[in-house]
């Protein structure tokens, strides 16, 4: 995590020459440390943790906070009887481990966050009827008091409808077994088992004195989740289901306003909120309630075989900006952390394993730069107008600066926006917007002359000076590198010992292989004449449902084929997800996608042959109306098609079920069961489909997050220490999930994936695959995932950093006079080992291509180099004062490149199991 907040370090460094230059380093500085302003002062004694409940598990008693009340008008959400400006981090308790979430929360708070949101996943909570489960990561109560540890609020969305993309959008599949019951509408089935469980957890909250009254963190809370989306579908039982989850809610008495997102009729005791990309023209349907944005989409979800989503920091910071200039209150990053759908909790249809979503913490808890800096710069520039913007109650004074420019102004009194603010007392704080996509704009206002990019923002604290712009960035840019001693995909032919050079630990040499067994394994099949729906039978304990019939075949047919050069084909109307086709213990062929129809070519004998059919679920569906019936598997006829007398229908055959994989209930993926498996070495050039494989590694040295490349396998499952981190399956996504325009190094990769160190031991770890169709294990590598070059650019004529302004006591924004700095910052546990580019000048190209230009002041790179090297962190003024004016006249800019590194350790490789 970043280091705690203090006070800046000044170096001042002599130089020949008679020529002073000042080097300003930074040293355990969080820029956003002098400026908490307003909002620090507004809640007083409610930000000071006065018990905390324990330093491991939260436990203990006490109370967080003072106990303080939650309301809402028109304006704002009311903290304690005082309006508040609240920014809002996306992260979901289940998508990381539990010792990950204490870091996680730290950098939300560090990156400006007052509150943290998550849902409540019903499935993860009441897998059985009336069985509950709060363990391990689905132990919201402690994740609750860890938030409110780091002194911040929490925002429960308890729904219980998630989506999320989040298997069945968390409803526990128990759910749709129940006789005669409907999902989310006005069903009595349905209704009894939700205000059960939200009734479970309001209790559970209570009892642990979790609600703000009761000095507790909770300060919103959700019922349902974008009802509105498919309310229609359900006609007036929609509308009356509606009503009652809200009446049931509030009667719960649990003390802090509820919200209902993407409901605009919404009751009057409910506020409705906005989910979109942008919601800085929405308003709630009635002015009694404040404008709040439960879900901003800094990113986006991605499909097995998709384009990954990108969402440029200066979008998404334009987005909020807007947002608040035009009357917003609380604004909430879905996701400031995304994490990880471990095991089987990815949403359908066929969702991947990772939820990095392109969040400003990205799926490993590392900072996503420039993303994560940037924001942090303006969740600072928007606490600095905090004072202004709650104290204006009705609309802020609006000027048209020109045809697709603008300005909202916020003050305690009347502004005369053509004169100079300088000198004048009162609290005035104003946003400056060109919504113009493509042209730079001059405006006019406060008596000076205002440059504004492209769409974007600007923001005056003071309604003179800019402290910030969206589109200008002045966050470094961070690279993700990963250390690994695997050949490239292009070398798969050659066989290694996998490694990773940083930190030393190795997968052995060998690896172990075990035949999963097609068709019936146990004496739990059973026999059925026809095609049984698949959640029918699995109950989704398993992704796998294997369906095996027996047709027999005439020398009649084998001669009508060969006399046509022919083969016959296995048709299904409609598959879900994956289907596979085997005949004969062999496999034939499969078929992907979202209820499409399967016609395979099959080769059959003379006499009886053995037709298996595989069913295999990536996610249940997460998001629409009706989920209980969306179902899973086969609909329509199953045919065998092209025989010399016709088709044969094989729906009503008689056809004998087995849910799941051999291995997987024998659990030969734990370490403790390894005698419960047939384990052969594996042959050079051997590789077959389903199989299993298995081999040993050490884990690294330092704390950096591991991940494992499986971009040599095809499809299936991965286990480390009996733990599933998921799904994987190498499908090849286009290019144009990010334009050649749109620079994003290190963006994330779908062949890798996360292995939290908590799952792992210092030595001995057990990797098993289960592979449904081939793939090289040989290849698959260790990484570890860090940021191992950091780079910035910062012009003369940047504005002074955020550390230079302060609220005055009248509650007026200033700033002191202060030139640009340049900030550079490694992940934690690593330093700034080399200085790899460094010009004070006119340096052109950007991270990772950056070129010296026709002036260049020559004492760049040793100044930058005594400042940095060696520390974590370091910060550089950008003026003539420290480097000298290289080239008068010409505006400057200070370009550093560096590389980061972790701690050195060595590991020999392991040979053997």
């Amino acid at each position: 995590m970043a280091a705690s907040r203090g006070s800046p370090l000044l170096g001042f460094r002599a130089l020949a020459l008679a020529l002073l230059l000042a080097i300003l380093l930074l040293l355990g500085c969080s820029a956003a440390a002098a400026y908490a302003g307003a909002g620090a002062e507004v809640e007083g004694v409610l930000r000071q943790v006065v018990g905390r409940r324990g330093d491991d598990d939260g436990g203990g008693s006490g109370n967080f906070f003072e106990p303080f009340n939650v309301t809402y008008d028109h304006r704002a959400v009311l903290i304690g009887g005082k309006r508040r400006m609240l920014v809002s981090a996306g992260l979901h308790y289940p998508r990381a481990t539990p010792e990950m979430w204490p870091s996680l929360i730290t950098k939300c708070k560090e990156g400006g966050a007052d509150v943290i949101e998550t849902y409540v996943f019903w499935n993860g909570h009441e897998p059985a009827k009336g069985q509950y489960y709060f363990e391990e990561r689905f132990d919201i109560v402690k994740f609750a008091k860890l938030v409110a540890a780091e002194g911040l609020f929490l925002f429960l969305r308890i729904g219980p409808y998630a989506c999320a993309e989040w298997n069945f959008g968390g409803f526990p599949v128990w759910l749709r077994d129940i006789p005669g019951i409907e999902f989310r509408t006005d069903n009595e089935p349905f209704k009894a088992e939700m205000q059960t469980f939200v009734t479970k957890i309001v209790t559970l909250m209570k009892e642990e004195k979790l609600y703000s009254w009761q000095g507790g963190p909770i300060i919103l809370q959700q019922i349902e989740n974008e009802y509105g989306n498919i309310q229609g579908n359900y006609g007036q039982a929609g509308k009356k289901y509606m009503q009652w989850a809200a009446q049931m809610a509030i009667g719960l008495d649990t003390g802090i306003p509820w919200v209902m997102c993407r409901q605009t009729d919404a009751p009057e005791e409910i506020i409705d909120t906005c989910n979109a990309f942008y919601c800085d023209g929405f308003k709630p349907n009635s002015y009694n309630k404040p404008t709040i944005w439960t879900e901003d989409w800094d990113g986006w979800y991605a499909d097995w075989g998709g384009a990954l989503p990108h969402r440029p920091a200066e979008d998404s910071a334009f987005a909020v900006a807007r947002f608040y200039q035009r009357g917003g209150s609380l604004q909430n990053y879905y996701m400031y952390f995304g994490g990880t759908n471990f095991a089987r909790t990815a949403g359908g249809p066929l969702q991947i394993t990772s939820y990095d979503y392109d969040a400003p913490i990205d799926e490993y808890g590392i900072l996503r730069q420039p993303k994560w800096g940037h924001l942090k710069d303006l969740h600072a520039a928007i606490k600095l107008c905090e004072p202004a913007l709650i104290a204006v109650d009705g609309s802020p004074q609006y000027i048209k600066l020109g045809s697709m420019q603008e300005a909202h102004v916020y003050s305690t009194g009347e502004v005369h926006t053509n004169g100079s603010m300088a000198g004048n007392a009162q609290i005035c704080s104003a946003f400056l917007a060109n919504i113009d996509e493509h042209k730079y704009a001059s405006v006019w206002i406060f008596g000076k002359s205002y440059s504004l990019p492209p769409w974007s923002v600007s923001i005056l604290p003071d309604c003179e000076n800019v402290a910030f712009n969206t589109a200008r960035i002045g966050a470094q840019t961070s690279v993700f590198t990963v250390e690994s001693g695997s050949p490239s995909r292009s070398s798969r032919h050659k066989r290694s010992i996998l490694s990773l050079t940083a930190g030393g630990p190795y997968l052995t040499s060998t690896w172990w292989t075990s035949k999963e067994t097609i068709g019936t394994w146990g004496g739990n099949n059973f026999a059925v004449q026809g095609i049984l729906e698949h959640l029918n039978v699995t109950k989704d304990i398993s992704d796998y449902l294997w369906y095996t019939t027996r047709v027999n075949i005439s020398d009649a047919d084998i001669a009508f084929w060969s006399s046509k050069g022919v083969l016959p084909s296995l048709t299904i109307d409609k598959i879900r997800d994956v289907a596979r086709v085997f005949v004969n213990g062999k496999l034939a062929g499969s078929q992907v996608g979202h209820w499409v129809s399967l016609k395979q070519p099959i080769q059959l004998v003379e006499g009886l042959n053995e037709v298996t059919l595989l069913s295999e679920i990536v996610g249940l569906q997460n998001y629409g109306a009706f989920l209980e019936k969306d179902g899973a598997g086969f609909r329509g006829q199953v045919k065998l098609t092209g025989l010399s007398d016709g088709d044969i229908d094989l729906t009503n055959s008689l056809w004998t079920y087995q849910v799941g994989l051999k291995g997987e209930f024998s659990m030969i993926y734990a370490p403790e069961k390894q005698g419960c498996a047939e384990w052969s070495r594996m042959q050079k050039d051997s590789v077959q489909p389903f199989t299993w494989y298995k081999t040993m590694f050490n884990t690294p040295k330092g704390t950096d997050p591991v991940a494992i490349d499986l971009g040599s396998m095809e499809k299936g499952q991965a286990w480390v220490n009996g733990h599933l981190i998921g799904r994987y399956w190498s499908l090849v996504a286009p290019e144009s999930g990010c334009s050649s325009s749109c620079y994003y190094p290190g963006a994330y990769n779908e062949r890798k994936y996360h292995i939290p160190r908590e799952w792992l031991k210092e030595s001995d770890n057990l990797l098993v695959l289960f592979e449904e169709t081939g793939g090289d294990p040989s290849l698959i590598s260790l990484e570890a995932h860090y940021a191992k070059t950091v780079c910035s650019r910062i012009s003369e004529n940047y504005y002074p950093p955020l550390s230079a302004w302060s609220h005055l006591s009248s509650g007026r924004a200033s700033v002191n006079a202060a030139t640009p700095e340049l900030h550079l910052q490694c992940d934690d546990g690593h330093v700034i080992s080399e200085i790899t580019f460094a010009s004070y000048g006119t340096p052109s190209g950007g991270c990772l291509n950056f070129s010296k230009g026709n002036c260049h002041a020559s004492s760049t790179l040793d100044l930058v180099t005594e400042a940095c090297v060696g520390n974590t962190k370091c910060a550089i003024s950008v003026s003539n004062d420290v480097f000298g004016d290289p080239c008068r006249g010409v505006l400057k800019d200070l370009a550093v490149e560096a590389k980061c590194s972790p701690p050195s350790t060595t590991k020999e490789p392991r040979d053997e199991m």
